[in-house]
């Protein structure tokens, strides 16, 4: 040290020098005993404004651990409420259809206990093609078809194995359409084939072709096209075989020829679709069809001149009569054109139903002799109508009435004591107690059968025939009127039933008991149309799944319905290309 004072050095009095307070007291505690409380630091104080207020106490530590659920609630409950939204079609398609579900049932029970086909409908594979009528994409269905396709092989197996060829030949067939093919139904074709070359030499088959196309039997079973294809299934390349089919085909074309000179345009379509079927590959095919096409064009002029006409002259009053120029006439030269042209047919029922709205009023005025001739003007053209057998019964009504009125004016007469007994005679008696429970029992029989179905058939039990014999005992009963003449309206409510439920069958039944019971309807076109559309998606739907046996049938029920659709000749051309 040099001994010199800082001059800033003031004393120790004067000075502050720093310090780190009490470190024993850092922890907030009461001071040691003996330690003074002073820490030796500067004493200041706070604003009370200056003091910030304490943060809340945290959350209890049970809060804390559960608070992280409620978003992941949250995010579970709109996940799965997305799923929901995205999926409704799914799960709409998870709610129980009972009637397909019934139909599925039926189809797997008829599976188990062996009843794989059949034409009754109630089949293991009618049942199930029932089911995808009604649901295409249904897998059940679909797996079911294929179950009866299998079970088909393991019968045309057995039946190979005991040697019954026809059997076995009806059960490869019928998987075929079912599977469309496959190695089972390839090698058991070979097997078949062979079976048959054993029992029936190719040799013999050919001899009885010949002798079926000399007869002039040239297609359909047993006929020398059916023979021929049965010796190339056995030998493919048999040269003989090969033309004969090609002379069937030229015989058929003739006829085709001879019908369309005569104007047979029906017949012709017909044959032209037989050799389309027999002879896909037939040179001369094309050519049919295109004078064909040209014969249609031609008829469908004349066709739709006539119609038109017969539509004119009903407007005009001209229903019947002599002349060439009323209703009757011009629709009857259409029929002549076309004998199934559907319009002319709905044509000619109405001029049926013009008659008996003529013979009604006739009625009414009291003219029964003329109501009876436009009665059986009527019947010559719809022998089946509903509105017909109603006129009748009002006729008979009417007849026994006035015969009875008659033999009461003679009667009168206090000199003629033998009218007065001829008109008792005469006179309709009330029915009976026993007659009118009879009665009873058969407008219940009636109404039973109508709701069956059994509109027209059978003959005797049909709904039609049971309200007839009603009105027989009492022409004048409002219930067997009633229920007659509802028959029609019936037809259409059941027709849409079938055809929703895929029944094409029972739809087309339903649609000809309409043409029977009310010929000059005006829905039998649409009508007709519908079930021509659905006949033609049922063969689509075969031909996709290799069933061209099936689709030809299905076409042809179109053809008949339908015969100018443009979609139907689409069909048949690929149907003949195998597409």
């Amino acid at each position: 040290m040099n001994g010199r004072k800082d001059q800033n050095d003031r004393g120790s009095a004067g000075r502050t020098e720093p310090t780190l307070g009490d470190l024993d007291n850092l922890d907030g505690k009461e001071p040691k005993p003996g330690k003074r409380e002073d820490d030796g630091l500067p004493k200041f104080s706070i604003d009370p404004d200056m003091v910030r207020p304490a943060p809340p106490p945290p959350p209890e530590r049970g809060y804390r651990r559960r608070g992280w659920l409620i978003p992941l609630v949250l995010l579970v409950v709109i996940g799965v409420g997305t799923s929901v939204w995205i999926g409704q079609d799914k799960l709409r398609g998870l709610v129980p259809n009972t009637e397909l579900d019934g139909i599925l049932g039926r189809a797997e029970t008829a599976l188990q206990q062996g009843h794989l086909d059949g034409t009754d409908g109630s089949s293991a594979r009618e049942l199930f093609e029932a089911a995808r009528a009604l649901q295409p994409d249904n897998d059940r269905a679909r797996d079911g078809l294929r179950n009866v396709g299998q079970a088909e092989i393991a019968r045309a197996d057995a039946a190979l194995q005991a040697h019954k060829l026809d059997e076995a030949s009806q059960a490869l067939t019928a998987a075929r359409e079912l599977l469309g093919g496959g190695s089972d139904v390839d090698r058991l074709t070979q097997a078949l084939a062979a079976a048959r070359n054993g029992v029936v030499p190719t040799d013999h088959l050919i001899e009885q072709a010949q002798q079926a196309f000399d007869a002039g039997k040239l297609d359909g079973d047993g006929g020398a096209g059916d023979l021929y294809r049965r010796v190339l299934a056995a030998d493919p390349n048999n040269a003989v075989a090969k033309h004969g089919l090609d002379k069937v085909g030229d015989a058929l074309a003739v006829q085709v020829h001879k019908a369309l000179d005569a104007g047979d345009r029906a017949t012709a379509s017909a044959l032209v679709d037989r050799i389309a079927v027999l002879l896909p590959n037939y040179a001369e095919l094309p050519a049919l069809r295109a004078a064909l096409v040209q014969v249609n064009e031609q008829g469908n002029n004349a066709l739709a001149d006539a119609i038109k006409q017969g539509q004119d002259a009903l407007r005009d009053g001209r229903v019947s009569g002599q002349g060439d120029d009323t209703a009757q006439a011009h629709f009857k030269a259409a029929l002549a054109i076309d004998p199934d042209n559907a319009d002319a047919k709905a044509g000619m029922g109405q001029v049926a139903q013009a008659l008996i709205v003529q013979a009604n009023a006739a009625l009414d005025h009291g003219d029964s002799t003329h109501a009876r001739e436009l009665i059986e003007q009527a019947a010559a053209l719809a022998p089946h109508s509903a509105d017909l057998a109603a006129a009748r019964a009002r006729l008979g009504e009417e007849h026994r009435s006035n015969a009875s009125q008659v033999a009461k004016d003679v009667a009168g007469d206090v000199a003629s004591e033998a009218a007065a007994d001829n008109s008792e005679e005469m006179q309709h008696p009330p029915l009976t107690p026993q007659q009118s429970a009879e009665l009873g029992r058969i407008i219940q029989r009636a109404d039973t059968a109508a709701h069956q179905g059994n509109l027209m058939l059978p003959p005797g039990d049909s709904a039609y025939d049971l309200y007839r014999q009603a009105l027989a005992m009492d022409g004048n009963n409002p219930v067997a009127r009633q229920g007659l003449e509802l028959l029609p309206a019936l037809a259409i409510t059941q027709f849409n039933q079938a055809l929703a439920s895929g029944n094409l069958p029972a739809a087309g039944n339903r649609l000809a008991d309409l043409s029977d019971l009310s010929p000059g309807n005006t829905n039998q076109g649409v009508l007709r149309q519908r079930l021509a559309g659905a006949w033609m998606d049922q063969a689509e739907q075969q031909l996709q799944s290799g069933d061209r046996a099936g689709a030809a049938q299905s076409l042809d029920s179109a053809r008949k319905l339908s015969p100018g659709n443009p979609r139907l000749a689409t069909l048949m051309a690929r149907l003949q290309s195998g597409g």
